[in-house]
This record gives C-alpha cells, structure tokens and sequence, in this order.
C-alpha cells in the first residue's frame, strides 16, 4: 500500500523536515528496499510479492526521485545526510533495526546503514563505491548519458520504443541483461523516472567523493553481482569482499546491474536467505 512519511532530520541550520514516499505489503521482519540512481521503488516489483510471504516490504523512494520530493535547504544528498534521512525514515516508521537490500546506490547507502548499525543484515546488488577511478568515470559517464538521451527523447517516442524486445533493448540494456522481460508499462514508467529525478545531478556530484574503504562488523552482509553488469563490472564485488572479510559474496548468472527484473526468483532467495 502506497504511503508518504514526513520527519525531521537535524541539519547545520536546524531540523528539516523530509518527505518520502513508501510502499508496504506482507507480514513478517520489515525489509526495507532502497532502489539506485534515476529510478523509482517500482524497479522492487519483480521480487516483492516473493519477498512479502517472508517478510513485511517497504520500498521507498529515495528524497529527489521517483514520487518522493528532493531534500530541503540545509540537507546535501551526500551518504552522510542520506543515511541520517533513512535513520530517521525508519524511526517514523517505528522499524527496529529492519533488514536492508538495495541496489547501486541503493546498495551502498545500505551498506552505510549496516556499518551504522541501524539495520539487522544487508543485502547489497552491486553496489556502488568499490570502484576504481577509471570505472567511477565510466559509470558516471553512462548514467549522464542515459539521463541526456531520456531528457531529449519525446515521450510518444519512448511509449513507441517500448512497444516492441527491441525497443525496451535499446530504452534499457544499460542496467538489464535481459530488457525483453521489462514490460512497455514499466520502462515508460522508469525512463519518466529518470526525466524527473530532481535528485539526480546533486546525488552524482556527492558520488563522485565516495569510496567505501570500512568493513560492516557484527551485521550479516550479502554482496551479490550480476555477471552481466555493464555499469559497474562485477570484479567490483571482489574488492567488496576484501574490505568486507565477512561478507557472502554471491554471482547471480546471466544477470545484469539491475538483477531483480533479469531473474526475480533468485534474487529474492539471496534476500531471503540473506536476511534469515
């Protein structure tokens, strides 16, 4: 069931008050799913029903995209204030400690929560922040080359394209390996999401400082990769093990950077099983 939450998080100038928007179904340990740069909760929709007979879901939408309005005056998206907003998120939420999965930079704001320990596992889908220079250039220079296209691209055009395999292919191979299976409905739904994303130019510039150098001690951590990532390559992952000893690291075959549309049932078992 959609919803929105209003809270206060603390800034230099004061509290200020942030707005998200959220849905939750299912019963169970509250799971909360953050989604990556550009899209919207909607990209949870291939996993959630399965993840809802084990655990109570919370999608969210991240300040600045999808339905959720960017952050106030005051409130940089830099990880630091992001993970405060979702701190706080689920203290409006009355969630104790829920569990976490997210995706890219989903991925790494949840990782972020674990080390804060203000969450009970986590589940990161290659995450953003194990990065080399070179590969952080890449990926930022696709992201902004996806969003430019999307900005140019009318939307009698995108609704043709996304008619036909080919179309969606050609809309969405960047982040799905198999983009076939994305129905027309959603890769309108998703490339208007990265249209409107007023979060998106701020959240890139924060990113650009972000390496994520400290283990997640005394938290479960699942790190899974698509092998198919052609945003952030899945050697990615083996740093990701390095810096976190502990860590399960998972290959998810035939998957691509967005691995819950190019096969939903496994990966809702490495949530699953990841947050046991």
């Amino acid at each position: 069931m959609a919803a929105t939450v209003s809270f206060e998080v603390p800034s230099a100038q004061g509290p200020r008050t942030v707005t998200v928007d959220y849905a939750r179904v299912g019963s169970g340990e509250p799971l909360l799913l953050l989604h990556g740069i550009g899209h919207h909760r909607q990209a949870w929709d291939p996993v959630v029903d399965i993840l809802a007979t084990e655990r109570e879901v919370i999608a969210v939408d991240l300040p600045g995209f999808g339905t959720s309005p960017g952050l106030p005056d005051g409130l940089a998206y830099d990880l630091a204030t992001t993970t405060a907003v979702f701190g706080a998120f689920c203290e409006a939420l009355k969630l104790d400690r829920p569990h976490v999965a997210g995706n890219s930079l989903g991925g790494l704001l949840a990782l972020e929560l674990g080390r804060e320990n203000l969450v009970r596992s986590v589940t990161a889908l290659s995450p953003a922040g194990f990065w080399s220079e070179a590969e952080k250039r890449y990926a930022f220079t696709v992201l902004l080359a996806m969003r430019g296209i999307a900005l140019r691209m009318p939307l009698p055009m995108v609704e043709r394209l996304s008619r036909s395999a080919a179309g969606r292919t050609a809309l969405t191979s960047t982040i799905y390996a198999r983009p076939g299976r994305r129905s027309p409905e959603a890769v309108v739904a998703e490339t208007l999401a990265l249209v409107n994303a007023t979060g998106f130019a701020e959240t890139l510039r924060a990113g650009g400082s972000v390496q994520f150098v400290d283990d997640v001690p005394g938290v479960p951590v699942t790190v899974a990769w698509g092998t198919k990532d052609r945003l952030l390559l899945r050697r990615q992952g083996v740093r990701a093990k390095r810096i976190i000893p502990k860590a399960r690291l998972v290959r998810l075959p035939g998957c691509g950077h967005c691995p819950m549309s190019d096969d939903p049932a496994l990966v809702a078992r490495v949530i699953l099983d990841g947050s046991r």
